[in-house]
């Protein structure tokens, strides 16, 4: 009884009242950690007046839509957009000062005149005939990310990639691919705003593709004669972009010749004599250049060393008879006649087709006892005077 009863030991030896501070020490712990809790909670959500609101006050008079709780990724691209790598949302989208307190039911306004949003900064671009059809129609963001992309200048695709969201990608589907397409290099010839020749290209026949190919640009500069395709606009020919044939040819000679020389067509279809030359592999391109010459008829040689380069062997013809190796037989025979001193075959010989043997210009015997007639003999006489016999 004593033990219980005495309560100097008590306060002396530390019982009770030690085990009650040591309770109010927990208790005062945790108050000051349900505290801060709620501290920690109001910071976060925000209250009305509080430090939430002064953070949105914060966010709004900044102007910039680009913080860790919004739109933090949208100047995370390689190229980005000046105004967005400013933080200055405001120069295209205008004002919403309500939008960062509540951002579905203040959104910003909507920008109906993407165009006229862009001129506002970018220069507008020059008066030209063709304007390309995104451009009219005020679609800058077809082709450029309005605040940035991987891509320079922002574009939304890397080369031509970009142009086939639009256009046809079977241009370039064919075996052989024009360079510059092959690559994606559409805006080697095609300028992407404005241009004034059509399909909004960067010059006009010739001289845009001149701009690249300089060899043939120098060697037709210097020619005498040059294929009328050559001096008005090469994809007569040659196709753009792709084509089935090398050289982006659609087809090739005789065929590709005939789209324009309909009566060469019409002479070397119905010729019961035909040259060799021309059923030949390249047919015409046997005796022709394509783009220019320093010679007539833009031959590839003078008249007569053209037809020696192939007539300096012996061939065998269609029905068994022989045609000689005539270099051989004029090195043999000095003795000309007039248009071999002339260096001119073709005075006698048609070069596409004849209905005489031999491609022979007008009649002539095709043995040596024939019966005499001027009709028989209008080759000669073609030339010569009829008197002389």
């Amino acid at each position: 009884m004593r033990a219980c009863n005495d309560t100097s030991e008590i306060k002396s030896g530390g019982g009770l009242p030690v085990i009650n501070e040591a309770e109010n020490v927990v208790k005062r712990i945790l108050t000051f950690l349900i505290v801060l809790t709620c501290s920690v909670i109001i910071i976060i959500n925000g209250f009305p007046g509080g430090v939430g609101a002064a953070q949105t006050e914060s966010l709004d008079e900044s102007g910039t839509c680009i913080t860790a709780q919004c739109h933090s990724n949208i100047n995370k691209t390689q190229f980005v957009h000046g105004p967005v790598a400013a933080g200055q949302c405001r120069v295209c989208h205008g004002e919403a000062s309500k939008h960062p307190g509540d951002p579905k039911q203040y959104r910003f306004p909507t920008i109906v005149d993407i165009n006229t949003t862009c001129f506002s900064c970018h220069e507008k671009f020059p008066q030209k005939k063709f304007i390309h059809s995104a451009v009219d129609s005020g679609g800058c963001t077809s082709c450029h990310g309005p605040h940035g992309s991987p891509y320079k200048f922002q574009l939304l695709y890397q080369g031509g990639e970009l142009c086939f969201q639009c256009h046809d990608e079977a241009l370039t589907g064919e075996q052989f691919v024009h360079g510059p397409a092959a690559v994606g290099g559409c805006i080697t010839c095609h300028d992407p705003h404005t241009a004034d020749y059509a399909m909004n290209l960067k010059a006009e026949g010739p001289a845009l593709c001149f701009s690249c190919h300089t060899d043939k640009a120098d060697t037709i500069g210097k020619s005498e004669f040059v294929h009328k395709p050559v001096s008005e606009n090469c994809t007569q020919c040659h196709n753009p972009h792709s084509a089935p044939r090398q050289f982006m040819l659609q087809s090739t000679a005789p065929d590709l010749c005939y789209t324009c020389h309909n009566d060469k067509k019409e002479q070397i279809s119905t010729a019961s004599a035909k040259h060799g030359a021309v059923t030949a592999e390249r047919s015409c391109l046997n005796c022709h250049d394509p783009h220019s010459s320093g010679i007539a008829r833009i031959l590839l040689m003078e008249p007569m060393d053209l037809c020696l380069h192939c007539h300096d062997r012996q061939y065998t013809m269609a029905d068994g008879s022989m045609l000689i190796n005539m270099k051989q037989w004029l090195e043999n025979n000095s003795d000309w006649h007039g248009p071999i001193r002339q260096k001119d075959c073709s005075g006698c010989h048609n070069p596409h087709g004849s209905n005489v043997f031999r491609i022979l210009r007008y009649t002539y015997p095709p043995t040596f006892y024939m019966p005499f007639s001027v009709e028989n003999y209008s080759l000669c006489f073609s030339c010569h005077e009829k008197t002389i016999v």
